[in-house]
């Protein structure tokens, strides 16, 4: 598949808000030193107490309102990833939908020469990166000067690869664009750029080069498409980093900065659990992998085949996704699983509810262990992969949900990053294997 996600922005305005809350925490001033490891680099939420990108109103929301937000975000991108196949890049295929894409953590990207610092967002279920440049109508005021790099130029029309960009529109020398993005939209060029993630340059780098916006739901600062189709940031680095790549997703609250993107074969774990890889030509960007089985406690929960089984004509399967926050299972297989949870945390707890969340907890309470069933590869989550703990009350609640339905399309199930925090998850894509591992990065 091919699209997703949103949040992100700097320059001027980044380096004011740094001098009003990143740098004076020495844990936030840690991120914005230059990392000398050609290969690997540093990855925050954009809702982290030190990220330049939190919303100035942020700290006002209360914990129940934070975990809403996410979760009303996730609704949206869920029914925006059903809605793809293969060659309809950002475009919904269930008519009329709304779709609020929404990444939750960026990295630095150098672009242009001399390079510009952006601050991007990290999705691997979308193909196609783009920033907001220079001149952009309706865009914030951090953007791509183009006008300042001398690498920098247009794509025409007669590419091959002006073939590949989501709704591209060829009345003209150059190769334009105009998406549907939420409830934005979204326009301009596909350009070339040398781009560099720490050290390592990419020239002639392809990528949206934003010219105008209509609405308020896309990044401010653009996103990095991590896919696994022909634009996509894997796919224009093979050469350099082979196709594979690993993360560390560290705790949304967390006010450091040791999450990383590892890009390459080198220096990625020796020892690590691994699951194949599956290709969806239905969806052909998303990383599918076989989930088989879910485990609370000591047993293995009911669950129709059906609900988890792959299927190259549909689409339906499992995939994981950064950009997605609480895990979705498609309706037979969340009942199941939250029904068994409930069973083992005994008749006399009372359960409630919380926005969508359906299994919250007001008491203190014994926890049964949750564990995701892969082929060849079995993950059983700590605590805070699975749970939501309340700050300023005694609120837990199971973090995951039932997949919105949809009449239209096939429904997936989603490993969300909630359940990927403080995890290694390698994707190799030339040895077809996702791989996960415990690491500590928040």
């Amino acid at each position: 598949m091919e699209g997703s996600i949103n949040i992100l922005s700097l320059s001027l305005l980044l380096i004011l808000s740094l001098a009003q809350g990143g740098l004076t925490n020495p844990n936030c001033a840690k991120f914005h030193q230059d990392n000398k490891d050609s290969s690997t680099l540093q990855v925050i939420h954009v809702d982290s107490p030190c990220s330049p990108l939190k919303q100035q109103n942020a700290h006002s929301l209360s914990w129940v309102d934070s975990v809403l937000q996410m979760q009303n975000k996730d609704t949206n991108r869920l029914l925006f990833l059903a809605s793809l196949v293969a060659g309809r890049s950002f475009v919904p295929i269930a008519s009329g939908r709304q779709i609020l894409q929404t990444p939750t953590y960026i990295v630095r990207a150098k672009i242009g020469t001399p390079p510009q610092t952006l601050l991007v967002a990290l999705d691997n279920s979308n193909d196609f990166s783009w920033f907001p440049c220079g001149g952009c109508v309706g865009c914030s005021s951090n953007v791509l000067s183009y006008d300042k790099s001398t690498t920098f130029s247009n794509v025409s029309c007669e590419r091959a690869s002006c073939s590949l960009v989501p709704k591209r529109d060829c009345d003209a020398a150059t190769c334009t664009f105009n998406l549907t993005y939420g409830g934005s939209s979204v326009g301009g060029t596909l350009s070339s750029e040398t781009l560099a993630l720490a050290t390592d340059p990419i020239p002639e780098f392809l990528f949206g080069c934003v010219k105008k916006i209509s609405g308020s739901n896309t990044p401010p600062q653009g996103l990095l498409g991590l896919g696994r189709g022909s634009l996509s940031f894997i796919s224009q680095s093979e050469s350099l980093y082979k196709s594979t790549f690993s993360y560390c997703l560290p705790s949304y609250k967390s006010p450091n900065f040791s999450g990383t993107l590892r890009l390459g074969p080198k220096g990625q774990p020796q020892r690590i659990k691994t699951t194949p890889l599956l290709r969806n030509p239905r969806r052909s960007s998303f990383y599918y992998v076989n989930l088989v089985a879910v485990k609370v406690g000591k047993r293995i929960v009911d669950i129709p085949p059906s609900a988890f089984a792959f299927n190259s004509n549909t689409g339906a399967g499992t995939i994981i996704d950064s950009g997605t926050v609480f895990t979705r299972l498609v309706e037979p297989a969340y009942t199941a699983v939250r029904n068994e949870f409930r069973r083992r945390m005994g008749r006399n707890t009372t359960v409630t509810s919380l926005g969508g969340f359906d299994t919250c907890y007001t008491v203190p309470i014994t926890i049964p262990t949750i564990t995701l069933m892969f082929a060849g590869m079995n993950v059983t989550l700590p605590q805070d992969n699975f749970l939501i703990k309340s700050s300023s009350s005694s609120t837990t609640c199971l973090a995951m949900a039932a997949s919105p339905a949809d009449p239209v399309n096939s429904v997936l199930n989603v490993i969300a990053s909630w359940q990927q925090q403080n995890h290694r998850i390698l994707f190799d894509v030339p040895n077809s294997r996702v791989g996960v591992a415990r690491e500590t990065c928040s």
